[in-house]
């Protein structure tokens, strides 16, 4: 599916979740957009002899629910088609603007004069140079590694993907949660798609910061005669030559331009005798340099990052196999969603595992099963735990971490093991923090509420500092925390 429709899907997804009661859509409205839907699906796939898709059955229902919510509530309408904000005009003016910067920036081409140690031309150059390396180092760093993994500067996609979306006044709770939820979710899932938009704008306004300057160069020199210089005051001629000898390489490579030798060099130091001009020849240099070093990989970096925009705007990466979409498909007669569930240090006698089989029905659908692997070993080396475990299992709809409350996070051995599976894993990885031994242990203790209150926060605080927020559910009782899904990003109804 494409941007608008994710965007829509996510918004009635968020909706779903925080409407508990159904005061913006009833429990009639879902079931018939999710009837109407999977009829539609079928009959659309029944005219090419094929099985109905996730993504038509999502469309369909989406559109329906829309509709509604947009009849109901006119408000939604920036959520579902943002105008273009202020911000949005960054992909056009700062590449129009850095083309103007380049044709009038008189630092790098004088008047009548070609610097050839001119300070802006070598930054231009430098900066490119450094930015390439970059590219080339940085996913190879745990920094980068680190970044591509985790959400990254979601703060810069929120910021212009939502640039004019703010809540209004006087909303109801309900709605007012679900579009809270909303903006944070799709700032999360759109980051990747945003960023590349942002990269495609900056290769491509230094591109044309580079052109605006060759431009500049070449117009003034049909209408001034330039001499070609240097000075400096602690390199010498054999420096200076030295010097433009590595920056012009690739243009004198590539073209066939005239050289230039130390004796050149000297010749056009100012303060020396004037000389025959010879500003024609500096500008080809400059030309062809920068069109070799900033030019042309610029766009062709800038021209990358717009088709991978392209192609995610087209078909926006959304995981359809997180458990909110998974609930949904299921009446689409969609394979049964599995949880696998990773025990650390706690003990899933019978009755807990038949409350995390009701987890498992609540989270992804009536027919999902829990999986259950063996208990990890208080102080065991995650890595050593963990051997031989695929966390991109595609059989595996979520994975999900099992710890009691009874227990006191430790980072040493709980952050440890929440620290490799969510550095390892592409996917989202759950934390379930089980309630029903803690509460055991209190029994009918006069401060039992407020020590329980502390031990949620303590465990809320903890998951959220290792980029695993908790949900806390209660094994043996699971009506008692009943669950509900954020759509497509994780459990909320039973996190703190």
């Amino acid at each position: 599916m494409n941007e608008q429709a994710a965007r829509s899907l996510v918004l009635v997804g968020a909706i779903e979740s925080a409407d508990r009661m159904g005061e913006l859509l009833s429990e009639a409205d879902r079931q018939s957009a999710s009837r109407s839907a999977r009829e539609r699906a079928q009959w659309k796939a029944s005219q090419s002899a094929a099985q109905p898709t996730a993504d038509d059955f999502l469309q369909q229902r989406t559109d329906q629910l829309v509709k509604r919510l947009s009849e109901r509530f006119p408000l939604l309408e920036p959520f579902l088609h943002p105008s273009p904000g202020p911000l949005a005009l960054l992909w056009t003016v700062l590449p129009a603007a850095a083309l103007l910067a380049g044709m009038f920036l008189d630092q790098i081409t004088d008047p009548h004069r070609v610097d050839l140690l001119s300070a802006p031309l070598l930054l231009v150059v430098a900066w490119s140079l450094a930015v390439y390396a970059a590219l080339l180092v940085w996913p190879w760093l745990p920094a980068g590694r680190q970044t591509r993994r985790q959400a990254g500067p979601v703060r810069l996609a929120s910021l212009i993907g939502l640039r004019s979306t703010r809540l209004p006044r006087g909303l109801s709770p309900a709605l007012a949660g679900a579009l809270s939820a909303f903006t944070a979710q799709w700032a999360q899932l759109s980051r990747r798609l945003i960023l590349a938009r942002v990269r495609r704008t900056l290769h491509l306004a230094s591109a044309l910061f580079a052109i605006g300057a060759v431009a500049s160069l070449y117009a003034r020199g049909y209408v001034v005669q330039y001499s070609a210089g240097w000075e400096s005051t602690f390199l010498d001629a054999s420096q200076v030559h030295a010097a433009l000898s590595v920056l012009f390489a690739p243009a004198l490579a590539v073209f066939p331009l005239q050289g230039f030798s130390v004796a050149d060099v000297q010749a056009l130091r100012f303060g020396q005798p004037p000389s025959v001009p010879s500003g024609a020849r500096w500008v080809h240099l400059y030309a062809a340099t920068l069109g070799l070093l900033v030019v042309l990989p610029r766009l062709l970096l800038a021209g990358a990052a717009g088709l991978q925009a392209r192609r995610w705007a087209e078909n926006f990466p959304l995981d359809l196999n997180q458990p909110y979409f998974r609930r949904l498909l299921a009446a689409l007669g969609s394979a049964p969603g599995l949880l696998q569930v990773l025990p650390y240090s706690f003990a899933v006698d019978e009755a807990r595992a038949t409350g995390l089989n009701q987890l498992a029905s609540q989270l992804l659908g009536g027919q999902a099963q829990a999986m259950v692997r063996p208990s990890l070993a208080y102080g065991s080396e995650p890595g050593e735990a963990l051997h031989g475990l695929n966390l991109s299992d595609a059989g595996i709809t979520l994975t999900a971490v099992l710890f009691s409350l009874s227990a006191t996070p430790e980072n040493e051995n709980h952050g440890a093991l929440l620290d490799f599976l969510v550095g390892r894993s592409e996917r989202r990885i759950a934390v379930l923090v089980d309630e029903s031994g803690y509460l055991e242990r209190l029994g009918g203790q006069a401060s039992a509420q407020a020590r329980m209150d502390e031990r949620l926060a303590l465990w809320q605080q903890f998951c959220s500092f290792h980029k695993a927020p908790a949900t806390f559910v209660n094994l043996l009782h699971p009506e008692a925390r009943p669950l509900d899904l954020a759509a497509g990003m994780g459990l909320s109804r039973g996190t703190v």
